[in-house]
């Protein structure tokens, strides 16, 4: 086992992976930036070395920096937490060439699922059903509009090195085509710094349904079930649950079983989603693999039982599995709202500022995964993410409830906060259902309070 790891990111995921290390009696290096001197990842480290100013590039994304922060405090592993390292196969494979261990999946595994068309090839060989689309990057405006007849309208122009939305556009039809390019052009490379697309069907009214893997460097692979994303506001994940409402047993064995092959035809250990859109026919198709802990991962491990980080520290450092497919359980049902500092009454606008008071709600079957603490100062140059609230229970209707009860509990004060808009969904019928979908958000009024 590790004696001593390096957190490689920033606000509640380097909190949380802190807190793992030290129930697992690791010694911890929090890295940061000048901006995030005072932050809680800070001071709840064993160690902290300032790796640069505020800028991501500068600190969180330069490599040289975080490298010899290891090197200076001895560490014999990188955490990357979901952060712009998590994925980066440049990365890994400088930790590897410096004798560091990184915390994630095989380099290779990362360069295949990080480059959207080659993993749409890879899974594609393994049998994993995908949208109808192009067989890999577009090379021209031209060949996009062949294509488009025989993909179909509408149609997603894609991002082919990166995700979250970024580098995306819906066409409706040919005439839009041209206009839609070069936007997700720009886009992406601006995001990616590769503007390389490729296309897909748009499939309509869809389900955004992901499945957790988890494997070790013995060969052995295991999937921990669904959780239902489809609550989304441009492609960007607002509330998470688990188990979906639509996901029937058939359903989630067959869904496993396609994630599996795909994580598989990468040679893949560690955390890891494989995503998928579910149609209302019940079909289903991949859209990407994220090689790495998810912000959602919360949910997973209120209905299973299983500690994602502490099972990635432990695979990272070469030990098997102690759960089979057989052996995995799944008990009640957990929901997680995601409270970021932007303002849902115009337009989601980000907000920055200090948390002049806060109080964080508790109870039974109530986690609170934050960074945040009063006094604390929101900068403006990262992710407005603040806290995850997860709520569990014995069913749906209990987590629904129970949640209900603590977004009510939940006091910030000093920014903007998304509580009204969760509030809000809590209490919209559709929700309440399970109605929705993937656009559910951009078409349903929300009276916020």
């Amino acid at each position: 086992m590790f004696t001593k790891i390096l957190v490689a990111d920033r606000g509640e995921i380097a909190v949380r992976v802190i807190r793992a290390c030290q129930e697992m009696g690791i010694e911890t290096v929090a890295v940061h930036s000048e901006a995030d001197a005072n932050s809680l990842h800070v001071r709840l480290a064993d160690e902290d070395v300032c790796i640069g100013p505020a800028a991501g590039e500068a600190s969180y994304r330069n490599f040289a920096n975080i490298i010899s922060a290891a090197e200076l405090t001895n560490a014999d592993a990188i955490h990357p937490g979901y952060g712009p390292l998590a994925e980066n196969a440049d990365f890994a494979e400088l930790c590897q060439v410096c004798g560091i261990k990184f915390i994630g999946p095989p380099v290779e595994a990362i360069r295949k699922m990080g480059d959207k068309a080659v993993a749409r090839q890879s899974v594609v060989r393994a049998g994993v059903p995908v949208i109808p689309g192009s067989e890999g990057e577009l090379e021209s405006l031209a060949q996009a509009r062949e294509l488009s007849a025989r993909v179909g309208f509408p149609l997603r122009l894609k991002a082919a090195a990166g995700g979250g939305g970024r580098g995306m556009r819906v066409v409706r039809c040919l005439e839009e085509l041209e206009e839609a390019w070069n936007l997700a052009r720009l886009e992406a490379r601006g995001a990616f710094s590769n503007d390389a697309l490729y296309m897909e069907h748009s499939v309509e009214r869809a389900r955004h349904i992901e499945i957790q893997v988890l494997g070790d460097e013995q060969g052995n692979l295991i999937h921990l079930g669904e959780r239902e994303c489809s609550i989304q506001r441009r492609h960007q994940k607002l509330v998470e649950e688990s188990p979906s409402p639509i996901v029937e047993e058939d359903l989630r064995r067959r869904l496993g079983e396609a994630a599996l092959a795909g994580a598989g035809s990468v040679g893949y250990h560690s955390v890891g989603t494989v995503e998928f859109l579910v149609d209302a026919q019940g079909r289903f198709f991949f859209i990407e693999m994220n090689t790495r802990i998810q912000v959602e991962h919360p949910v997973t491990e209120l209905v299973t039982g299983i500690d994602l980080i502490k099972a990635q520290i432990r695979v990272a450092a070469g030990e098997p599995l102690p759960w089979t497919q057989e052996e995995v359980r799944h008990r009640g049902h957990a929901i997680e709202c995601r409270i970021n500092a932007e303002d849902p009454s115009r337009n989601f606008m980000p907000s920055a500022g200090t948390l002049s008071a806060l109080h964080l709600p508790g109870g039974p079957g109530v986690r609170i995964d934050s960074h945040i603490y009063q006094g604390y100062k929101m900068p403006p140059y990262y992710d407005s993410l603040l806290a995850k609230v997860i709520a569990y229970g014995k069913d749906r209707e209990e987590s629904l409830a129970r949640m209900r009860r603590v977004l009510r509990e939940f006091t910030i004060e000093g920014v903007a906060t998304t509580l009204p808009f969760h509030r809000a969904l809590l209490q919209d019928p559709g929700f309440i259902a399970g109605e929705f979908d993937t656009e559910y958000v951009g078409r349903t009024p929300l009276a916020l309070n």
